[in-house]
């Protein structure tokens, strides 16, 4: 028989069918297993109300009478762990599979079974980090309405586009100043709201989120506001030509042939074409449309472009769009998280300008909001948002003893703390573990 029991009644020996009511929990919690005391301490301790067990298969409330319930222990943690690492040098993610490059690029160099902070972060910063000026829960309500009221925008001028329209580049300007605003308060919310989208909305989603990439990037990178505004501009209208494509191609449920990938590699040309014909198109506008597929090595297009001859603002393009671009489910192929794109991103030799990849890699952070990460004491956390004081140290939410492999209290950490004892030793799978939803955990701050 299947019955609800609150919490303050489950005891060791009933066998637990899924958690009762609604919540934070549910995405986490394996169904259908026998309680012991530990388990039913754990899910009290993590906010659970209700449970529904299966008398047929485990004890019923009765079979204890009124017995009173023995005082519940917690999640044995583990002993003391050293403190939070250095800025010298990064703990070793799990290994990645290599893969390749997207945009029919050649075979991919093999992926480090761990990358290096010296591989992936300058010396020294050009601009020092942005420090939050809210906090990232009062933020990442503004950055949801920010990104409606901008898809709606790149909407209509796909529409105007693609109907013939005279397309005006200085109407997004508004939008960008926002997005603009948006990173300058907390850098970590709009760029991680961006990233959550489906892939119906790709299009032109992609084109927002390039915006605010680039709005980040252009700051860690010490330019002037000008340019940081015109990045952000430039973000927004890089995908423009793909108005010109024919829909059969451009919102194929899979893979592009040979053929239609030549069509699609049209883009850049026909959104260059179209914001000259503006007449009011910035030079670093009409730069990113052209060149943000031109590749550092010269294996990119239209041009084949190669090192210095590719302008900055169309080098921070090329890191803005493949990130965001490999960060987001396709119909033909499921997103890889944050941390592990930066990865790959990392050992596409040839593909990008090491310089701007490694100021893009501190402006997102070496684990980005949203990474899987295994804490030494063998917690698996998601990452919320920067640290203060090193890349290295993110503030995270504990859901999971990856050892005991069971659900743990729910508890945000800052590894930057002086008094912290735990840090990052490497990158996790979502998939593996699979937990679904995860943006459930860090959105819910």
């Amino acid at each position: 028989m299947i019955k609800p029991v609150p919490i303050s009644r489950a005891r060791a020996g009933m066998w637990f069918h899924r958690l009762g009511g609604s919540g934070l929990h549910h995405a986490f919690v394996k169904n259908g297993f026998l309680l012991e005391a530990r388990d039913i301490a754990v899910l009290a301790e993590g906010g659970v109300e209700e449970l529904i067990i299966d008398t047929d298969k485990g004890l019923d409330v009765e079979d204890y009478g009124t017995a009173a319930l023995a005082p519940a222990t917690s999640a044995t943690e583990t002993a003391e762990v050293e403190a939070a690492a250095s800025a010298e040098e990064a703990p070793a993610p799990a290994p990645l599979p290599a893969d390749e490059p997207p945009q029919g690029s050649n075979e991919a160099s093999a992926m480090p079974a761990a990358v290096a902070v010296d591989a992936v972060v300058p010396p020294a910063p050009v601009a020092a980090p942005l420090v939050p000026r809210e906090s990232m829960d009062q933020e990442l309500h503004r950055a949801r309405r920010i990104c409606q009221d901008s898809k709606a925008q790149v909407v209509a001028l796909f529409n105007d586009a693609r109907l013939g329209r005279a397309i005006q580049p200085e109407a997004v300007m508004p939008m960008v100043e926002e997005i603009n605003d948006s990173v300058s308060r907390h850098p970590d919310a709009l760029l991680s709201v961006v990233r959550l989208k489906n892939h119906d909305e790709y299009t032109y989603m992609h084109s927002v989120a390039v915006c605010a990439l680039m709005v980040s990037l252009a700051r860690r990178l010490g330019l002037p506001e000008e340019q940081v505004r015109d990045a952000g501009a430039a973000g927004m209208l890089h995908d423009l030509g793909k108005a010109a494509m024919p829909l059969t191609v451009l919102n194929k449920p899979g893979a592009l042939s040979d053929d239609e990938f030549k069509i699609m590699k049209a883009h850049p040309v026909r959104g260059y074409h179209m914001l000259v014909q503006s007449g009011s198109a910035s030079e670093a506008v009409l730069d990113v449309a052209l060149h943000h597929h031109e590749k550092f090595d010269g294996s990119g297009y239209p041009h084949n472009l190669k090192g210095d001859a590719i302008g900055l603002m169309a080098r921070m393009g090329a890191v803005c769009d493949v990130y965001d671009a490999i960060t987001s489910n396709r119909p033909y192929k499921k997103a890889w998280g944050p941390a592990e794109s930066l990865q790959r991103m990392v050992s596409w030799k040839g593909h990008f300008d090491e310089v701007v990849l490694k100021a893009f890699i501190r402006s997102v952070g070496i684990y980005p909001v949203g990474a899987l990460v295994r804490l030494e004491s063998d917690r698996l956390g998601v990452v919320l948002e920067q640290g203060e004081n090193s890349l290295l140290a993110p503030k995270v939410r504990v859901f999971f003893n990856a050892r005991k492999r069971e659900l743990v209290f729910i508890k945000d950490i800052d590894l930057g703390a002086p008094d912290c004892g735990d840090r990052i030793v490497g990158l996790e799978s979502a998939d593996k573990w699979n937990f679904p939803n995860m943006e459930r955990l860090w959105l819910s701050q």
